[in-house]
């Protein structure tokens, strides 16, 4: 598996990480609470979500590295919706 995790600076993580789980659960198997979540894209790629005081983690896996740029676009794209109130920096690192 490919990993690659952004740490996301917001007050707001809790929020953020809750919507996107619950956003995705209406696809996917998605297991979450206010402080961590995980979104099984598929059997080759998930993501999950750690909320604290501090920011939004987020660690993508994939099997196959050509996906992993897509996810990592799919996930930040989706962040920055609900988010759009504030400017997030995203930067996944690998």
């Amino acid at each position: 598996m490919h990993l690659s995790q952004t740490v996301v600076r917001t007050e707001h993580a809790s929020r953020y990480l809750q919507q996107l789980c619950k956003h995705w659960s209406h696809k996917f198997s998605v297991d979450f609470d206010p402080h961590k979540g995980r979104v099984p894209f598929s059997d080759t790629a998930e993501v999950t979500f750690a909320a604290d005081d501090a920011g939004l983690t987020m660690t993508l896996s994939v099997a196959d590295p050509s996906q992993q740029q897509r996810m990592q676009d799919v996930v930040a794209d989706h962040l920055k919706r609900f988010a759009f109130r504030e400017e997030l920096d995203i930067v996944w690192i690998d």
